[in-house]
């Protein structure tokens, strides 16, 4: 089995949020290139490039109208992700695709769209430790977690910031295919600091 993995892309999306993972799910597939299990693409909005941070600029491979149907949803996270949060129409496919989801997952401030999607709701979640008060203050249904690089829920697993969604990446992919692909996939992108969980 193939899956689909979405990763959401919008303006001034924190460039390793979305990245790291990319990365890691796309290594599987070169580490089992005989039986790829991942394909991976970037969505966005709207058609477009779009402007990460730091800066980058990224042209998705497709729109949220275009997509194949996802079987992982990612939500990196960013300055941008305030923004996102306030799209009705993303907020409502982001929610339509929850649905039908094996896993809806999000890296740092990508928790501001699965909070405005009603996703975290009575849940545990992680975020960026700079906005983990905002993510309390703003969504009291939802139970913070602090100094944790991931949380995971079974179907909603989130990340703290950056870098930890690299950590989140693995997890799946242990969970998935196991810890033995994991640790090919950490040595073959030369990743030290992965511990099996």
């Amino acid at each position: 089995m193939t899956r689909n993995i979405a990763i959401l892309l919008f303006e001034t999306v924190e460039v390793l949020d979305f990245a790291g993972p990319l990365e890691v799910f796309a290594s599987v597939n070169t580490v089992l290139e005989a039986n790829p299990p991942f394909n991976v693409y970037t969505v966005a909005e709207t058609a477009g490039p779009i402007r990460a941070a730091n800066p980058l600029t990224i042209v998705p491979d497709y729109t949220i109208d275009t997509c194949p149907p996802p079987d992982i949803l990612i939500i990196p996270g960013g300055s941008g992700s305030r923004k996102a949060a306030k799209s009705e129409r993303l907020i409502a496919w982001v929610k339509a695709q929850d649905q039908r989801t094996e896993f809806t997952l999000s890296v740092c401030t990508g928790t501001r769209v699965l909070a405005a999607a009603g996703i975290l709701d009575g849940l545990q979640a992680t975020t960026h430790f700079g906005s983990l008060d905002e993510l309390a203050a703003n969504n009291p249904t939802i139970t913070v977690l602090r100094d944790v690089r991931y949380v995971d829920n079974g179907h909603v697993v989130t990340s703290a910031g950056v870098s930890a969604g690299i950590d989140m990446a693995f997890h799946m992919v242990q969970r998935l295919l196991g810890e033995d692909v994991a640790r090919q996939t950490a040595r073959y992108i030369e990743y030290d600091y992965w511990q099996p969980g």
